[in-house]
């Protein structure tokens, strides 16, 4: 039995990944050198990375009626991850995510976003009894629903449902650089206990409610970089789970650093299954 009980509230993608020489110029061609799958998505990476923190992890999501699911529910079992997912009408989202030479992500997300609410008959009374809660995506009473965890952490993307849910968020994790993952200050009701800023390569910084301000430095890849896919997501996972376990802030941090440095050290969040095509 995991000592810790760590829970993830968001949605799933089934990713194809390639690799290419470069991303293909407007009316270009791309031809892959090798491909691979496996579910992903902010709620499914971060899923995968608190089980390896803690040796398994419960998720709540969507998915939908097609065959897509059934992979994406293998994948995830397979990984320590027990998937509470509601089934929506339709297919369940994909993405196709080009990697090229520089090893950087392009994302081509098709179908839309499936994510849970707290009308879907899931098990919301397990996070009453988690230690840490990880946000990525639902709606504003499935935000309320994951505050009865201990601790709860949010992606900076979800802000506007965070503000209608108008409860306590412990830390919120930005970008200092993404328009789109910006946090300001006063754009929750209630301003969150810790706000990080992610800078990727730079590190990052992280200011406390009480006023309390520190930066952290990047860490090198335990290996050589293969894609940069997943390493934000697994980054929150792992702030979450060093909240969750009585990390100060700045030692979780630090953890979160680590995760987010050997995520681009592999293929994807859980793997996936490489198929060469030269």
């Amino acid at each position: 039995m995991p000592s810790h009980r760590l829970a993830v509230v968001g949605h799933i993608e089934w990713i194809r990944f390639a690799r290419v020489q470069a991303v293909p110029a407007p009316g270009g061609i791309a031809h892959a050198s090798e491909t691979w799958e496996g579910a992903g998505g902010g709620g499914g990476v971060a899923a995968v990375q608190l089980a390896k923190l803690a040796g398994a992890s419960l998720f709540l999501s969507a998915l939908g009626d097609d065959r897509v699911a059934g992979d994406a529910r293998a994948d995830l079992a397979s990984k320590d991850v027990e998937l509470h997912a509601a089934t929506r009408s339709g297919p369940t989202r994909t993405a196709l995510t080009m990697i090229d030479d520089q090893h950087e992500r392009t994302i081509v997300t098709l179908g839309d976003r499936l994510h849970p609410s707290a009308e879907d008959p899931l098990p919301w009374d397990r996070l009453e009894d988690a230690d840490g809660v990880l946000f990525t995506a639902g709606d504003a009473g499935a935000v309320r629903r994951a505050r009865g965890a201990r601790v709860l952490v949010a992606t900076s993307r979800v802000l506007p449902i965070l503000a209608e849910a108008d409860v306590a968020i412990d830390a919120i994790v930005g970008s200092a650089r993404d328009p789109a993952e910006r946090y300001e200050r006063g754009a929750l009701p209630m301003p969150p206990g810790v706000v990080v800023r992610t800078d990727g390569a730079r590190g990052g910084t992280w200011e406390s409610a009480d006023g309390r301000t520190g930066r952290y430095d990047p860490v090198a890849p335990p290996g050589p970089i293969v894609d940069t896919y997943g390493a934000g997501d697994s980054f929150e996972a792992g702030l979450t789970f060093g909240l969750a376990t009585g990390l100060a802030i700045e030692d979780a941090v630090a953890l979160a650093t680590r995760c987010g440095a050997f995520a681009v050290a592999g293929r994807g969040p859980t793997g996936g299954q490489l198929r060469r095509t030269d």
